[in-house]
């Protein structure tokens, strides 16, 4: 099998074998049974954040591990190659969108309550921005909080968020001001406010063992103090993450690759037709070459771009437009390599009971979620100077 290894350090190849092993003794053999029952068990967080795995790129001063977003990228390889599903790593994962704008705007009684908590793998939060009629359009939202006395109250609906079910708090995105982006604030509702449901559990193509619902907010009330940094700040607060989050995206997608690649390689050696390997056939052999050029395109554009962020260039328009193209350009690996690997495990890609077809499944969902590809290169042309 191809190594993945190379260009890591010392301690970011430490990082992701600990991911691989951690996966090896507790994601292998249950996997299977949380793609069933459609979530992850709770204690799971509380096994990553004891083995110092789910605070990685969180500052230490605020109850992370610290590190930096290609220190994420390494680790998240690792889960990746070893065999995660899109569904496990996001919903595992989900404080990744969920606690940036807390720790980097919120009031200490905020990081306290929710940030620290999550880290330590006690609760469990989610990001609530998409709406019925506003998705990658994040300045169109419409969910409204209203100052009511010492409380906000908030009246709206948002769909499509990840580990909204079992999760105790939503970071959401509210109007509180006039329309478009200027408008926006980011205020923490906890689950169990009086008149904020989820209203429906969504059943999904893929992402299986990821809970993701719809949310309804019939006048709910929650204090002032839960506001996240200032009043109509909130759409600034959601861009300043968007690169990690693209990044994050565009390794999972490039992470997809390898393992569909890994599988469509050892089956290709295992299965034999016509009375000899697969991979004996020079078709054969061009596709996995194939799938593996994709595959290294991927990655290395990912994580050039993850080390820009890291040396300082977070707000360069530049590097804001290549995390857009380097999101396209892994998820569209993924998307082609995972065909690729079901084409050449023949009938069995297409049973459930292949790998690699949970693989096919979960990779469509990339070009969509985070910011569809159309969207994110049209912005991406806008930053780069393309646009009239």
């Amino acid at each position: 099998m191809t190594s993945w290894d190379h260009g890591w350090s010392p301690e970011q190849l430490a990082l992701k074998r600990s991911a691989m092993e951690i996966t090896r003794r507790e994601v292998t053999p249950y996997l299977d049974e949380w793609e069933r029952d459609g979530e992850v068990p709770r204690s799971f967080q509380k096994k990553l954040a004891q083995a110092g795995l789910l605070g990685v790129g969180v500052p230490e001063d605020v109850g992370g591990e610290g590190g930096t977003l290609l220190d994420v990228c390494a680790m998240q390889e690792g889960f990746m190659e070893a065999g995660w599903s899109g569904g496990l790593l996001a919903s595992t994962y989900t404080h990744g969108i969920a606690l940036p704008h807390i720790v980097q705007h919120g009031s200490p009684e905020l990081i306290d309550r929710w940030v620290r908590p999550t880290l330590a793998g006690d609760l469990i939060g989610s990001l609530g921005i998409t709406e019925p009629g506003a998705g990658s359009d994040v300045a169109s939202i419409s969910t409204r909080a209203v100052r009511d006395g010492d409380s906000w109250l908030i009246n709206g609906a948002k769909t499509f968020i990840t580990s909204s079910v079992r999760g105790d708090f939503v970071t959401t995105a509210v109007r509180t001001g006039p329309d478009g982006a200027h408008g926006i604030s980011m205020i923490v509702v906890p689950k169990g406010t009086e008149g904020f449901t989820v209203s429906r559990k969504l059943d999904k193509m893929g992402w299986l063992a990821s809970d993701t619902g719809e949310l309804s907010f019939v006048d709910v009330r929650v204090p002032l103090d839960n506001l996240v940094g200032q009043e109509n700040h909130g759409f600034y607060y959601i861009a300043q993450n968007f690169v990690s989050e693209r990044i994050w995206l565009a390794l999972m997608g490039y992470g997809h690759a390898i393992r569909c690649l890994h599988l469509a390689e050892r089956y290709a050696k295992d299965r034999q037709a016509f009375g000899k390997p697969l991979v004996a056939n020079q078709v054969v052999r061009s596709k996995l070459t194939e799938m593996y050029r994709r595959t290294a395109v991927a990655r290395s554009y990912t994580l050039e771009v993850a080390r820009r962020y890291d040396a300082g260039s977070a707000a360069d328009q530049t590097v804001i437009a290549e995390a857009c193209l380097a999101k396209q350009t892994a998820v569209e690996a993924a998307v082609w390599v995972a065909d690729a690997a079901v084409q050449l495990h023949g009938g069995m890609g297409y049973m459930r009971e292949s790998e690699v077809e949970r693989h096919y499944r979960d990779v469509r969902l990339l070009p969509i979620g985070g910011g569809a590809t159309e969207v994110l290169t049209d912005l991406a042309a806008k930053l780069l100077g393309f646009a009239p």
